[in-house]
């Protein structure tokens, strides 16, 4: 029988009590990256922290964005932050792939300014990052780049590397990537179908996420392919990527395959608990 009081410490179902002196906020920051002003916004836990913190990072475009996963994350006592790249959703600059990486980098070291973290009761000494497709891939490439990112979670991510070498290959599988990426171009500006295509063959096998392993072997990561995904298809996107982890071995490796869409639209309780759970196993 289900303990009735473990509900109420349960962050996917009941709220953490009040502290009158730290209550929980939500503050709008911003953080500069290439000159231009990201917009963010901090769910900072009740309690007087140091609270640690998980950056998440939507996708391509980025129609969803993870809001979901930043509550529980908050509910859950760690500082959460969602944020919008450079060229996208009306923030100023031209959008890109490099970019994404640039301003992911750019967040994570800003994070672990001591003036912001005291302001926010952060934890600057735990940044993890989290990524949904386009953002998995940010995640990783931003993690095996900057060793202080203590913890690493990739959602069908959308592995740059992998879809290179098919278009380098194969005509025809290129022409129906930049008809795709030129399909989701409302909400950026300064980019265009082509200009993401040549963006992606040009870095070819650097942004294949299966060679970070070596990067990433003595970091907790979490990898989770969808398998009724036609954006990201776990043969190519996750498979791989695990084998390769597995091999190195990246030592706190977890992975998992969810029977649902690119979006993990029917997933969403289960993802945040397997979020919620792999961080709990962290060292």
């Amino acid at each position: 029988m289900t303990d009735p009081l473990a509900k109420m410490t349960d962050p996917l179902v009941s709220d953490p009590p009040l502290d009158p002196d730290f209550p929980a906020t939500t503050p709008a920051l911003t953080f500069d990256s290439g000159g231009s002003a990201l917009p963010a916004v901090l769910h900072v836990p009740a309690g007087p922290g140091p609270h640690p913190v998980a950056v998440v990072l939507h996708g391509f475009p980025g129609n969803e964005r993870n809001f979901d996963l930043a509550q529980v994350l908050r509910r859950a006592g760690y500082a959460s932050l969602v944020f919008h790249y450079r060229g996208s959703w009306g923030v100023g600059g031209s959008y890109s792939w490099g970019h994404v990486l640039e301003d992911t980098a750019a967040v994570a070291a800003r994070l672990r300014d001591p003036g912001l973290a005291a302001a926010h009761r952060l934890d600057p000494h735990r940044v993890t990052l989290i990524g949904h497709s386009l953002g998995g891939f940010a995640a990783l490439m931003t993690a095996a780049a900057d060793p202080s990112v203590t913890a690493v979670v990739s959602a069908a991510g959308f592995d740059l590397g992998a879809a290179s070498a098919l278009c380098r290959a194969d005509p025809s599988r290129r022409a129906a990537y930049v008809e795709a990426f030129a399909g989701e171009l409302g909400p950026l500006r300064g980019t265009s179908g082509e200009a993401l295509v040549a963006e992606m063959e040009r870095a070819g096998e650097s942004w294949e996420l299966a060679r970070l392993a070596p990067r990433l072997a003595d970091r907790p990561v979490l990898l989770i392919g969808t398998s009724r995904d036609t954006v990201t298809p776990y043969e190519l996107h996750h498979e791989p990527v695990v084998a390769a982890y597995r091999e190195q071995p990246v030592r706190h490796l977890e992975h998992h395959v969810f029977r649902t869409d690119h979006a993990l639209s029917d997933h969403r309780v289960r993802l945040a608990r397997t979020i919620l759970d792999f961080l709990a196993r962290c060292p």
